[in-house]
């Protein structure tokens, strides 16, 4: 910011420094790379105000940081150890990760099922900047299939968490597939994209289960490593700490099952998070 003050308070002098116009009135122009150079700034600056006055708005203790720039090179992304199933790398199957291979100080917010449909949630997202990514089930979708339009017209990736959220573990290969190549045609009928992550209900799984997500052309399988809740968090380490790309969950839930809103939520979750240095980023810019 001090670059661009020098150079936008340079190139509007005069030609002998002074600042007042020659004789004549005629005051030399400034440099179309310098207008340019101040646009930006002035753009950062208004930019940088709107998120303080969002964070203030929503009852953050302090403004969000901001995500350092999607990765060029994708990083290469396998299954947990201990999270494999025979035959997993062999057969090709989707890896199973509740991590983001990353040195950069950022987490990951996924949000589950659909049950809530706050609209004031969706307003605190959008003026926040965050992003997050929605893993839905149709059973409850369905009673508002535009409340998640509305979710996806603001950027947000909606993804598989099956159509209506069993346990998928020791369930017979044809009915789990049912149930995620159902979901995938009800994502892609209703917002014009087919899924390529998908989340099993609860974390549970098998070797059926990822054969189903592949076949029904899923490439990764994210879990997570903390969740967030109204009141509290909980943790998958045992040290209960935030790792550079982390998957942190949560779900669609509001009054009727929490003691609090999304947006209450929102803010346990970001207070924590940008307390430790951490920015949130986006899921899929990493995958």
């Amino acid at each position: 910011m001090l670059a661009l003050a020098v150079l936008a308070s340079g190139c509007g002098r005069d030609e002998d420094g002074t600042g007042v116009p020659p004789a004549g009135g005629r005051q030399r122009l400034e440099a179309p790379p310098a207008r340019a150079l101040d646009s930006y700034a002035a753009k950062l600056r208004a930019a940088h105000a709107a998120r303080v006055a969002a964070a203030k708005r929503w009852g953050l203790k302090k403004v969000p940081l901001i995500a350092p720039p999607a990765p060029k090179k994708k990083p290469r992304i396998t299954t947990r150890e201990g999270f494999e199933v025979d035959g997993h790398r062999r057969l090709g199957l989707p890896p199973v990760f509740t991590t983001v291979p990353t040195e950069e100080k950022v987490v990951f917010l996924t949000i589950d099922d659909g049950a809530e449909k706050d609209p004031e949630f969706l307003r605190m997202m959008s003026e926040l900047r965050i992003p997050y990514s929605a893993f839905l089930s149709d059973y409850l979708v369905r009673e508002d299939y535009g409340y998640f339009g509305r979710m996806r017209d603001r950027g947000v990736a909606l993804h598989n968490h099956t159509l209506r959220h069993p346990a998928l573990r020791g369930l017979p290969y044809a009915r789990q597939k049912r149930e995620i190549c159902g979901m995938q045609d009800v994502i892609e009928e209703r917002y014009g994209v087919r899924p390529v992550l998908f989340r099993p209900p609860f974390g549970t799984y098998d070797k059926a289960t990822l054969h189903a997500a592949k076949a029904c052309g899923i490439t990764h399988v994210p879990l997570w490593n903390q969740e967030v809740f109204v009141d509290r968090w909980e943790y998958r380490e045992w040290d209960r700490a935030l790792r550079p790309g982390d998957i942190v969950l949560s779900h669609f839930r509001g009054r009727g099952e929490w003691k609090g809103t999304m947006p209450d939520m929102i803010r346990r979750f970001l207070d924590k998070v940008t307390a430790e240095g951490y920015a949130v980023g986006r899921l899929e810019d990493y995958l």
